[in-house]
């Protein structure tokens, strides 16, 4: 006999709690296994795939481990000590990029930018409020709480734990089905197979578009000259699924530090006086960078990887990434995702029954339990 209505709620309603309750007081303590739990699940159609080319489970799950240390290794050794440079480099940079705004502004509109004016003094406020800020947020994260002991914990037990997920993926997944409860085990699989859906396509389709697409960038960049290449590159990609504000905000940041980088310049130098002309050449190359970049984007990457529709709007992921994030601190940021496409999807499964119901077609509505209406003769 199934449970009545109000019980399974309130069930339901005590599960949820306790993980809410779970994930206050040990967020610390559960983000190697948030973490690796997201890693095995993202590499499940790897290790399927080369399950289906004839390689057994360990076989592939020992493929991909030396596979994804190789790649680490390399960003350890090539590419973080690079964007750690550049970001400090950046920050240090920023009165001084600021104050040559504000010369360009005042020899085209002195009456803008005299002594007294507000956006010069909101000009030189912005910059040292970025150095200083800047440097308190990169120097929290080079020594923040964290310590150098919580890091290496971190990664020791997250490759660990990713490992033995991806392993007994499957098995678990086996056991999670088990355990639903009988009387309504199509309609929670049939969510199941809706939110599961929704994740794929975000992190693993809209997640590998923002890695390509931030590569694409940064290497660009760096090879067209300009000197943030990477920094730019890197924020490009990692907002870039939001739609079209990765590219805005990457494509503004790009073409204003190549501005200041490529614009002509007067220099006095062993008493004579050297005129560099603006180089419209390179900003016109990376401004097409990233006009390039939202082609690709638009009509290849995001229709091959990601769909028409992932179910997730970027509105609801970033209220979502905010409410969790605030809550619950960086694993709360993590768990947000999932989170978001579940209770997304329940809400379109709660509508639709809705739209099914008595409650909403009414008596003589769709359902047409009353009376015909008489046709016009």
């Amino acid at each position: 006999m199934a449970l009545p209505i109000s019980q399974q709620a309130k069930y339901w309603g005590i599960a949820t709690a306790v993980f809410l309750v779970v994930l206050w007081f040990l967020g610390d303590v559960i983000l190697p296994f948030v973490l690796g739990g997201a890693i095995a699940y993202c590499l499940d159609p790897v290790a399927d795939r080369l399950e289906r080319a004839g390689c057994s489970r360990t076989a592939s799950v020992a493929i991909i481990t030396l596979v994804t240390i190789f790649v680490f290794v390399l960003l350890i050794l090539l590419v973080i000590p690079t964007l750690i440079q550049q970001t400090a480099a950046l920050i240090e940079a920023a009165p001084e990029l600021f104050g040559r705004l504000q010369e360009g502004l005042t020899e085209r509109f002195p009456q803008l930018m005299d002594a007294e004016s507000t956006v010069r003094q909101q000009l030189l406020a912005i910059g040292e409020t970025i150095q200083s800020k800047g440097g308190e947020f990169l120097n929290g994260v080079l020594s923040s709480a964290l310590g150098l002991i919580n890091i290496l914990v971190l990664l020791i037990i997250v490759p660990v734990v990713a490992f033995y997920m991806l392993l007994d993926w499957d098995n678990m997944t086996a056991k999670i089905d088990d355990m639903l409860p009988r009387d309504h085990v199509e309609t929670v699989r049939m969510l199941g197979r809706d939110i599961d859906a929704t994740l794929a396509s975000f992190i693993r389709g809209q997640g590998t578009v923002c890695l390509i697409l931030g590569t694409y960038y940064a290497v660009s960049l760096m090879i067209a000259g300009l000197n943030f290449g990477l920094i730019v590159g890197f924020i490009a990609g990692l907002i870039t699924f939001i739609p079209y504000v990765g590219a805005l905000v990457g494509g503004v940041l790009a073409i204003g530090l190549a501005l200041f980088q490529f614009w002509g310049t007067v220099e006095v130098m062993d008493g004579d006086t050297v005129t560099y002309a603006t180089n419209w050449l390179r900003i016109g190359i990376i401004g097409g960078i990233f006009g390039f970049g939202q082609f690709l984007e638009g009509n290849i990457l995001t229709p091959k990887l990601v769909g028409k529709s992932i179910g997730l709007h970027p509105v609801w992921l970033i209220l979502a990434l905010s409410v969790f994030g605030t809550l619950f601190g960086f694993v709360g940021m993590l768990v947000a995702v999932p989170m978001a496409a579940s209770l997304g999807v329940l809400v379109r499964f709660v509508i639709e029954q809705y739209q099914k119901s008595l409650l909403y077609q009414g008596i003589n509505g769709n359902g047409r339990t009353g009376p015909k209406p008489r046709a016009k003769d």
